[in-house]
């Protein structure tokens, strides 16, 4: 608590990285007073998200009841592999996830399995999504006489592309779709594509929708790439890993209509809720879907006759509790503290914006519709071909004399600076004194 406490001390990234002094395994145990010293070292060498001015990446600091409750689970030690060794644990889960499978729209039927992240969430639901197109989960594919593809924006998460080289597709099967200058699928283009695939002799089976791109936090039109999908026939997969959260939201909801039409949802509540990681949840329309699609039965494992356990139906088998630290963080700070978080994280993300367009030598990539800023400096005193070198050497800058942590993502071929306005100690201030060092730096360069 006392390292939380003195956050705003210490850089948001270390300056030095001290390991131990040696990572072999001793041959006596190592006297508790030497590991603690080892742990006050590691603390203070590693990144430090609860820094005010650390709004460089979509890693927030944990809620305190989130880290507290990784102590109950880990004393514990429950596995959710099955009910019988997390009799209370899996029980939950299933409540709390139909409860955001509701919360979603996607209806009563839905519900859905925490995994450890996005990732794993995006490669379960597409491996539903394949067994379901084409009775996969016994026969695999390789009797296919047709490659199957599925088609996401050219800026979707790389999981993606990961998931279908893992289920024997290949990276190449994920068709990218090209995006509007607010990094949005294009749904023309997507019906383009659509065509294309099939008059090459391919079979599309699923279309995936982001609802918060990494870099710069658009989100696609659901709406519309739901109602393609229903036409055709095909599975609708929104990776909502961020900007899920805005569901919480009165004010900022509506930006995710349409995402009720969606087959599937990738969550990640150890984002924008502030859930120590890790902590995501893939949910389904209907949970007999995911049952019928992908359980392998465990016969090592005790059963219940209202309740099938959770390892059967997910990627993971062995896997920690995680959802004691997003129940009891739901609990203590409910709707309307994440509505406040929410809503301030849009205030500071509208005051930062309106500071990138006061300034000529600097440029958004687009209108942002989270609390992400993608920006770079494009000073017209120096030659374009100058300028990422000139925003590298400004990211280092604002960290080594402003104290302040922006990431330097490459988008469309170019570095750019991305601000994440998700910490909820940063203020007007902390971005006041951001752009004073931008100004400094403008103004010496």
């Amino acid at each position: 608590m006392a390292h939380l406490h003195t956050a705003g001390d210490r850089p948001p990234l270390p300056q030095t990285v001290q390991l131990p002094e040696t990572v072999a395994i001793p041959d006596n145990p190592t006297p508790e007073q030497a590991l603690l010293a080892y742990l006050q070292a590691m603390l203070s060498s590693s990144m430090n998200a609860a820094h005010p001015a650390f709004i460089g990446h979509m890693d927030s600091m944990p809620t305190t009841l989130s880290f507290l409750s990784e102590l109950v689970t880990a004393a514990v030690n429950n596995n959710m592999l099955s009910l019988e060794m997390s009799p209370l644990f899996s029980r939950l889960e299933a409540l709390l996830l139909k409860e955001f499978g509701t919360l979603f729209g996607l209806g009563t039927q839905s519900g859905g399995v925490m995994l450890s992240g996005g990732s794993l969430a995006n490669l379960q639901a597409l491996t539903v999504a394949r067994n379901v197109k084409f009775n996969a989960l016994k026969q695999g594919i390789t009797a296919l006489s047709q490659p199957p593809v599925l088609f996401a924006s050219e800026v979707a998460h790389t999981s993606i592309q990961k998931a279908a080289m893992l289920l024997g597709l290949g990276a190449d099967a994920v068709i990218p779709i090209q995006t509007n200058a607010n990094s949005q699928m294009e749904v023309d283009a997507l019906k383009g594509a659509i065509a294309h695939a099939k008059h090459e002799g391919k079979a599309p089976f699923c279309i995936v929708a982001t609802a918060g791109t990494t870099t710069t936090g658009n989100i696609d039109p659901l709406s519309e790439i739901g109602q393609v999908a229903k036409e055709h026939g095909f599975w609708f997969h929104v990776d909502a890993a961020y900007g899920g959260a805005i569901i919480l939201s009165d004010k900022q909801r509506q930006r995710l209509v349409g995402i009720e039409q969606a087959d599937s949802i990738t969550f990640n509540p150890q984002k924008w809720l502030y859930v120590a990681k890790t902590c995501a949840m893939v949910l389904f329309r209907d949970m007999t879907t995911l049952t019928n699609a992908f359980r392998i039965q465990a016969p090592y494992m005790g059963s219940a006759e209202d309740f099938i356990n959770i390892g059967e139906v997910s990627v993971q088998g062995t896997r920690h509790a995680e959802i004691l630290k997003l129940w009891l963080s739901l609990q203590h700070i409910g709707k309307q503290g994440y509505t406040q978080l929410i809503d301030e994280s849009y205030r500071l993300t509208n005051y930062f914006f309106q500071q990138v367009k006061s300034r000529s030598f600097l440029e958004v990539a687009g209108e942002p519709e989270m609390n992400l800023i993608c920006f770079r400096g494009v000073p017209s005193w120096i030659p374009t071909d100058e300028w990422d070198g000139w925003n590298t050497t400004l990211q280092t800058y604002l960290l080594q004399q402003g104290n302040t942590f922006l990431s330097l993502p490459t988008y469309r071929g170019d570095r750019w600076l991305r601000a994440v306005l998700l910490n909820p100690y940063a203020e007007e201030e902390t971005i006041d004194h951001l752009f004073d060092h931008i100004d400094s730096f403008a103004k010496q360069s």
